[in-house]
């Protein structure tokens, strides 16, 4: 057996980025490189809908001649990427985790691929994505649910929907991955694959091009092996300075008494304790806040977004595909065809006040602190029963459904390392909207305090 070429980003973008100017490495090598792991670890993984081998070397080598003509296209120039079949790519077709034709709904390649191409990103190929993106446990019957890399002998759940580029990301598949956030479907993966996720704010970036969940919550965002990468990509895409890390010492960060903190798992209590220690001997303020508008989500979520899903693929499309759709995803959906517009706009006028109110609950702190997910990556067969599965369904978004609601930018930041337990857990920062940067330099600050999580063991999956 052919040896796995090592992660050629292991050591981060930058990292790579320097080596690639110094001619030590090149687009093309990396390129081979993660086409090579992906053919001898994705057969198990199941990360990947569509590689796309033949342009992604095409690519990488006309980066490699405009570098070496002088020409140099930023942080982000050479590295390759996957991204979230939710989005149009140029010569592919889009499927959206279903069986049914949604191509006409997502059009033609948007704003956002453009803007890869154009930093010099390569893309390797699209990863599967829970169907519509409407789950957020990873597990999708119509096209495949990934397998969290965390551990090779039991399938368990990799958090969806951007279920596929989290497990690409985690398993060194790509050098980082996009995905969308609509009630968590960054942070949640990134929780329960170990990986850093950013939130950003809706109308940070433009969704043509992507397939339409929900307007109202839709946003765009990258899995990355540290918020360090994150912090590369973000400037990379926005062509603003690379963010550096915050000063600890003075920080003042809001703790959500109640809510946030409830079901959680041992582990993941006990990972959030140590991080808040660690937090508060670092000179951070932790300050007790009520922020009950939080539960909110659970009557809100549930009205908009399948409304939403269905005003998208139309009642006929929807009830003639039914049979086709992911059981849950079509059970949940199919509330859409029976909610009235009273309903559907109390609800999108309710979110506006929301928003407000969120602002005032954030009024001298520099962010909302807590577990990203209550619970611990399942086994993807505790979920068969459907009880159990709406169960863990609903307990994976408590926390990041909020951010939603609220408008607000956030991150997740592995912390397993900082507990007794082996399975990936995450520390969610919440900011106010359109503060991705502020959000990225106090993760950058608590990336450095915490320490580097180890990564997954692949060997159970050569």
């Amino acid at each position: 057996m052919t040896a796995l070429p090592p992660d050629p980003l292991a050591h981060g973008i930058a990292a790579y980025g320097r080596d690639l100017r110094a001619g030590k490495t090149t687009a093309e090598a990396a390129t081979r490189a993660y086409l090579d792991r992906i053919k001898a670890l994705d057969p198990k993984l199941g990360a990947f809908q569509l590689v796309m081998g033949k342009q992604a070397i095409t690519a990488a080598k006309a980066i490699d001649r405009l570098l070496a003509a002088g020409t140099d296209l930023g942080p982000l120039m050479g590295v390759p990427v996957a991204v979230k079949d939710l989005f149009a790519i140029e010569g592919t077709k889009a499927f959206a985790g279903t069986k049914l034709d949604v191509a006409d709904l997502i059009g033609g390649e948007g704003s956002f691929v453009r803007m890869l191409r154009r930093a010099g990103c390569i893309i390797l190929g699209k990863t599967k994505t829970v169907e519509f993106a409407l789950g957020a446990t990873g597990i999708s019957k119509p096209r495949g649910t990934p397998w969290n890399p965390w551990d090779a002998k039991v399938a368990r759940l990799p958090g969806g929907s951007s279920s596929g580029s989290a497990v690409a990301t985690a398993a060194g598949l790509c050098g980082f991955a996009i995905g969308s956030d609509t009630g968590g479907s960054v942070r949640i993966p990134a929780a329960l694959c170990g990986l850093f996720g950013l939130k950003t704010t809706v109308g940070l970036w433009a969704t043509d091009g992507v397939f339409p969940l929900s307007p109202t919550f839709d946003t765009i965002g990258p899995l990355t092996k540290s918020a360090a990468d994150a912090a590369q990509v973000f400037a990379g895409l926005t062509g603003r300075p690379v963010v550096q890390a915050a000063p600890l010492d003075g920080l003042r960060l809001g703790r959500p008494v109640g809510y946030f903190f409830d079901n959680l798992e041992k582990p993941v209590a006990q990972a959030t304790k140590k991080a808040l220690e660690k937090l508060a001997k670092a000179g951070a303020s932790i300050v007790d806040i009520e922020v009950p508008e939080a539960a909110e989500r659970a009557k809100i979520f549930p009205v908009v977004l399948p409304v939403e899903l269905v005003a998208a693929l139309g009642r006929k499309r929807f009830k003639a595909g039914r049979r086709k759709m992911d059981p849950v995803v079509g059970s949940r959906a199919e509330s859409g065809l029976t909610v009235g517009a009273p309903e559907y706009l109390h609800a999108i006028w309710r979110t506006r006040d929301l928003e407000k109110i969120a602002e005032q609950r954030m009024a001298g702190l520099d962010g909302w602190i807590t577990p990203t997910s209550p619970i611990l990556p399942a086994p993807v067969a505790d979920l068969e029963d459907p009880e159990v599965g709406g169960k863990y369904a609903r307990l994976v978004t408590q926390n990041t459904q909020p951010g939603n609601l609220f408008r607000q930018s956030g991150t997740s930041t592995p912390i397993q390392h900082l507990g007794d337990g082996d399975l990936p857990i995450g520390l969610q920062l919440l900011c106010p909207g359109f503060a991705e940067e502020r959000a990225l330099s106090i993760a950058l600050a608590m990336e450095e305090l915490f320490g580097t999580p180890p990564a997954p063991n692949l060997k159970g999956f050569v």
